[in-house]
């Protein structure tokens, strides 16, 4: 997941030079039978289409679009928290300030998925952001036990 600008422009860097990449290999003369190349071309596809879902996901994201996350988990609620800032258009930085910490513990909050970050913290973030996070605890049914 990208979760800023420098990121994202890295990763357009990336897409780039996979499409040219892919461009050249499909350009090549040689066997197009030949199962390596098939193999490669395909390699250099898929990766230019996860950079490519990438993209378009912080794009959207940074947009202002989507305005509700979904998570089922506190992993996944990390995730949420980050996808939100993006939203709300608030770069690490930004985030930081509100906070009142550096904007180090951001982006490794970001980039670890808030695994260092206590349940106050998360509670600080939520309240910065200005986020509704609803809550549901289950327990496994009972023939999981």
């Amino acid at each position: 997941m990208i979760t800023n600008e420098v990121q994202y422009r890295a990763t357009k860097a990336h897409a780039v030079r996979f499409h040219e990449a892919l461009q050249n290999m499909e350009g090549e003369d040689g066997p197009t039978g030949d199962k390596r190349r098939r193999l490669e071309v395909a390699a250099v596809r898929s990766e230019l289409g996860d950079l490519e879902a990438e993209l378009a996901e912080y794009e959207q994201l940074r947009s202002g679009a989507v305005r509700s996350f979904k998570a089922g988990s506190l992993p996944e609620l990390a995730v949420a928290l980050v996808k939100a800032r993006i939203a709300k258009g608030w770069s690490q930085r930004r985030l930081a300030e509100e906070l009142g910490v550096a904007e180090q513990h951001v982006q490794r909050y970001d980039s670890t998925g808030y695994a260092s970050a206590s349940l106050a913290r998360l509670c600080d973030v939520v309240g910065a952001l200005g986020v509704e996070v609803r809550e549901e605890v289950s327990l496994p049914s009972k023939d999981a036990a």
